[in-house]
């Protein structure tokens, strides 16, 4: 009966994307979910759970907890076989259909043709060149979504033993580093360090797109407030951060800002999250 109910629900899905400070952390061993390959495109299709908890991020907003519920996290990014697989079900997010309302002339900049990749591409390095939106569309597609800033930036204070590694120099200084290293967009994804959570590849591969990752050019808790903060990465502005030293996130907040929804960026890809999960007895 639950194959039968699998099958179903994978028509449904492929017809509908066709169409259209820290707190509370417990130093818990977290565990492994395995998502069915029924709603999947491609090879990155393992998943974990990221126990919800409250934190304080880099931009406290003035101090207050943010509260991380209970999600589950693509284990890795998004792959080239990933999305290829994608657009070929999905003819509107291919190379030569893409519309400049969605995506700037980069989109999928250095792939031959709509079905195959770029000579010098790997099938399992990760996806770039692709705009928010196509991430978007990509996630929605399998059930999934986008992580949010807050989301994303909980499980990547995590470095291999402990969930929330941002005190510990030798690690922002490995985020540093790897900021200087050209071309790390062409490395195949799985090759950084596994870390807390069971997550590969946060850092040391490539920046990932969030679903509200220009958010923190607000200001005030109202995503309605239309004020921005021109000073926000200069001068008095940086004073509402919680750790002046952690220049490791105040360049991926920056380079958040800096970033349309249309843009197609060489080192930016992503990866999908999911409110519920499912757990696979074996």
């Amino acid at each position: 009966m639950s194959k039968i109910i699998s099958l179903f629900c994978f028509v449904v899905l492929t017809f509908s994307c066709t169409n259209n400070k820290t707190e509370s952390i417990k130093e818990e061993q977290p565990v492994n979910v395995v998502i069915p390959n029924d709603t999947t495109f491609g090879v990155t299709t393992t998943m974990v759970n990221i126990k919800g908890a409250k934190y304080v991020p880099l931009y406290g907003r003035d101090s207050q907890l943010v509260i991380i519920k209970l999600f589950s996290m693509d284990v890795f990014p998004v792959s080239n076989a990933d999305y290829l697989a994608f657009t070929k079900v999905n003819k509107r997010w291919r190379k030569s259909n893409i519309k400049e309302l969605f995506a700037d002339d980069n989109y999928l900049f250095e792939w031959k043709n709509d079905t195959m990749i770029g000579n010098e591409m790997k099938q399992n390095s990760p996806i770039t060149n692709v705009s928010w939106y196509a991430a978007k569309a990509y996630c929605e597609c399998q059930g999934k979504r986008l992580p949010s800033v807050d989301e994303w930036e909980y499980v990547a204070m995590a470095n291999q033993d402990i969930a929330d590694a941002r005190k510990i120099k030798s690690y922002n200084q490995y985020i540093l580093d790897w900021y200087e290293k050209p071309k790390t967009s062409n490395n195949e994804i799985g090759k950084t360090f596994k870390n807390y959570w069971g997550v590969y590849d946060l850092h040391g591969l490539v920046w990932e797109w969030t679903s509200d990752f220009s958010s923190i050019l607000l200001t005030g808790e109202s995503r309605n407030d239309v004020k921005t903060d021109k000073d926000l990465f200069c001068g008095s502005g940086s004073i509402n951060a919680t750790d002046l030293m952690n220049y490791a996130a105040f360049m991926r907040y920056a380079f958040r800002g800096s970033l349309k929804a249309v843009y197609s960026v060489k080192n930016l890809g992503f990866r999908c999250v999911k409110d519920s999960i499912i757990i696979i007895q074996k």
